[in-house]
């Protein structure tokens, strides 16, 4: 289990990507109005652990990756999109992960993080600064 947190957030970004990315025919402006369809994952499904590994992203990526504009960037577009689009998303997780029924959660990711080699980890800060960032 020491990997499995960040395997599901990298699975969770492949997945997003998949369905993110822009497709060759969009639908014409009519169509797309009539049809809305939510595609961010919703905060009521989204689980402490899920938000543990992307808090421990924010303390671990810096030291692997540098200060990066681009990364801190796309930390808060994938925390919004976790947040039901929270325009205060990066701020209500830093409140979060401070409670105590958090704790537990957020201890398990740091130890799966610490558990991960630090080319997997660079690799996931990679995969978050290149694809949220968009």
């Amino acid at each position: 289990m020491k990997k499995n947190v960040f395997k599901a957030l990298g699975l969770s970004f492949l997945i997003a990507s998949s369905v993110l990315a822009p497709t060759a025919f969009a639908a014409d402006k009519k169509a797309s109005e009539a049809e809305k369809i939510e595609v961010t994952p919703i905060s009521d499904t989204v689980t402490k652990q899920e938000l543990a590994a992307i808090y421990v992203l924010s303390e671990i990526c810096p030291s692997l990756i540098g200060k990066d504009l681009k990364f801190n960037k796309a930390y808060d577009n994938l925390v919004k999109a976790y947040l039901n689009n929270d325009a205060k998303a990066v701020e209500t997780l830093n409140k979060q992960v401070k409670t105590k029924d958090f704790q537990e959660a957020l201890k398990e990711a740091r130890s799966d993080a610490k558990a991960a080699s630090d080319e997997d980890n660079r690799q996931i800060c990679d995969d978050v600064r290149n694809y949220y960032s968009k």
